[in-house]
């Protein structure tokens, strides 16, 4: 079961105009950042096609040697999924991939998936964040997805600088309630990547590489074993917790293999890309963005709104 999560924005691009955070030291992420698409590798490729369609509800976009889907009513990549020979189930305690999150655009839709799944009988996880409700699946070879919709950010709640999220159990009869007996018909328009979750060795290896080099906020860190960040405002567009053991996934295990940060402009890209460098980061340069990895072998792509991959 999940323990926490927390996601997305607000205004002002200097912390002292908010009620909450903590700005990192140098470079800072821009307000308008946000998550592109996960990539993950997956042992069977019709499988997990066929479940992200039936349970999850996305559609396939693009097919080759990866797929590529998406929300109904909108080009934007969400999940790119690839296999090769050999993969196995994901292992649930190595590093990286804790789960990665569909936000949805209201309640409403979060409502009518949480009815579909239930009609489908498909095995949930459920919390009450505070500032979001949230539904938590495990794909076939095992890897976490998490469902929700946020609450009004002005319902939001602060412990002094630092925002208050919890985990509490979720109204889910109330949750359907909100659907109003409307039938599920897929992830609709507005559908994005809320947040990744990874799972790190330590919280200061990843203050020090997501916060003080990539340039994201503090938002929650007295969380036990969890650190939350986010750029403009947001809850948290990253989660980091310290609850599973490792090592890093092996290269021929499920997992997460990449996941975007988007940014407004190539000076964004440039600018971010130089910050992981003075920090002693390696990144490196691609025709549309910058990679680099964490330190525990999670890929970044930072790219701008032009520059989605296939």
């Amino acid at each position: 079961m999940p323990k926490k999560i927390h996601t997305h924005r607000t205004g002002s691009s200097d912390v002292a105009e908010r009620s909450y955070g903590m700005a990192p030291p140098a470079f800072r992420l821009p307000d308008t950042t946000h998550i592109g698409g996960v990539r993950l590798q997956v042992s069977d490729l019709v499988r997990s096609v066929a479940y992200y369609k039936q349970v999850i509800g996305l559609r396939v976009i693009s097919t080759g040697n990866t797929t590529t889907l998406g929300a109904y009513g909108d080009d934007r990549p969400l999940v790119i999924l690839e296999t090769k020979p050999g993969i196995t189930h994901a292992n649930r305690g190595a590093f990286g991939l804790y789960h990665f999150a569909i936000l949805l655009p209201d309640r409403a839709a979060l409502g009518r998936f949480a009815a579909h799944l239930s009609e489908s009988g498909v095995r949930i996880g459920a919390a009450d964040h505070l500032v979001s409700e949230s539904l938590y699946l495990w794909d076939p070879d095992g890897l976490g997805i998490e469902v929700y919709a946020d609450r009004p950010q002005n319902s939001w709640r602060r412990n002094g600088r630092e925002l208050a999220m919890t985990t509490e159990a979720l109204d889910i009869p109330n949750v359907i309630a909100a659907g109003r007996g409307m039938a599920w018909d897929g992830t609709p328009p507005g559908t994005t990547i809320g947040h990744v979750h990874l799972s790190v060795g330590s919280l200061a290896a990843a203050e020090d590489f997501y916060h003080r080099a990539l340039g994201f906020d503090k938002t929650v860190w007295s969380y036990p074993g969890a650190l939350f960040l986010a750029a403009g405002g947001y809850h948290h567009h990253l989660g980091t917790n310290t609850w599973s053991s490792g090592p890093s996934a092996s290269p021929d295990e499920a997992q997460l293999l990449e996941w975007e940060l988007v940014v407004p402009s190539e000076d964004d890209v440039v600018a971010a890309g130089r910050s992981l460098q003075s920090a002693g980061y390696a990144s490196q340069r691609t025709g549309d963005g910058v990679t680099v990895s964490d330190p525990w072998g999670t890929r970044v792509h930072l790219r701008t709104t032009t520059g989605a991959r296939p």
